[in-house]
């Protein structure tokens, strides 16, 4: 691989970045104190999974496509045990995260996109239930081949959805010298790997890209892109990475006046000047993305707004953007 093998021991959490990080997870998990769990996934991610992986779990479920909170509400009463195992993309990694965080147990993610939902404690939790705290992963089996295995067009949108990890992370109030260096280098691996093209070697370039602006925003949080992104998904019922890869250039657009430094910092990472950032994030996403291209319903963006403007992370934004500029900018994506 281009990037180094390693395993990094980062406080309660470990994540193993390899070539073959899923061929030995069992005996791993085994190692690591995992002896009973419980297998959450999807059909496309386990039909690429080693075989002992479900058949040592005690029981094996399915995450279809929707709302985390309503995902995880329904699959609360069919788990038992505290020790999970979530194999698959953001949806299925925060799944396990929600229980987790209500029930007062453990996860171990294996993630199968470039979500970043393996180095982060942000989730939604179950409808109906508290929780004392949010859950990330104690353990990470970061393998790049399966993180990059999704055809070209979603795994830019996936790609996306990474970058805008770092890009959030540089401005918001809990911004720090150690999330932006991470972030800044996994903007700089994404973008050099979306320019070349990918394969074997690359993969880890992207992938370790995506894992930098993972820790990066749960480090220094979020603020409006993610709230945008967020609010949209919830309300629309649209598809969370393309939803990213759409609103990403004009949410860097609205930001160079409130924050230029970092976004200076961001162009340079990915190889462009300030003023070119969102030309240059289209570039990377192969091509203008659109909401209307996923199907987003226009006649709920009033309720969107709403959703928006309700949510106090919207203040980590210099200068917040009122329900105008909001409207203007998420128009500008259609």
């Amino acid at each position: 691989m281009a990037q180094e093998e390693f395993t990094w021991r980062d406080g309660e959490r470990t994540i193993h970045f390899k070539r073959d990080a899923l061929a030995d997870v069992v005996e791993t998990l085994r190692w690591e104190g995992w002896d009973r769990y419980e297998l959450l996934t999807t059909t496309r991610a386990l039909n690429d999974a080693p075989l002992q992986l479900p058949g040592h779990a005690a029981a094996v479920h399915a995450v279809p496509h929707g709302a985390v909170n309503e995902l995880s509400a329904t699959l609360l009463d069919e788990i038992d045990s505290p020790a999970l195992v979530a194999l698959g993309g953001g949806r299925v990694i925060d799944t396990a995260k929600a229980i987790a965080a209500v029930r007062g147990g453990r996860v171990a993610a294996l993630p199968t996109t470039l979500s970043g939902a393996e180095m982060t404690a942000i989730h939604k939790l179950p409808d109906g239930h508290s929780a004392p705290h949010r859950v990330r992963p104690q353990l990470v089996f970061a393998q790049p081949s399966a993180m990059t295995g999704l055809p070209e067009d979603a795994l830019r949108a996936s790609a996306m959805n990474a970058l805008a990890h770092g890009a959030d992370s540089l401005y918001t109030a809990l911004a720090n010298p150690v999330a932006e260096l991470a972030a800044l280098r996994g903007a700089k691996l994404i973008a050099g790997v979306l320019d070349v093209g990918l394969d074997d070697d690359t993969a880890a370039d992207i992938a370790l890209g995506s894992i930098l602006c993972g820790y990066a925003i749960d480090s220094a949080k979020f603020s409006l892109h993610h709230v945008v992104c967020q609010s949209l998904v919830r309300v629309m019922r649209v598809p969370h990475a393309e939803t990213n890869a759409a609103i990403l250039p004009r949410a860097l657009e609205a930001l160079v006046p409130r924050a230029g430094k970092q976004m200076t910092a961001l162009a340079r990472a990915l190889g462009t000047k300030r003023g070119a950032l969102p030309e240059r994030v289209e570039e990377l996403a192969g091509g203008r993305r659109t909401l209307s291209a996923v199907g987003a319903d226009r006649s709920k963006l009033e309720l969107a707004l709403d959703a928006i403007l309700e949510r106090a992370e919207l203040q980590m934004t210099p200068d917040p953007p009122e329900r105008d500029e909001l409207r203007r900018l998420i128009e500008s994506a259609w």
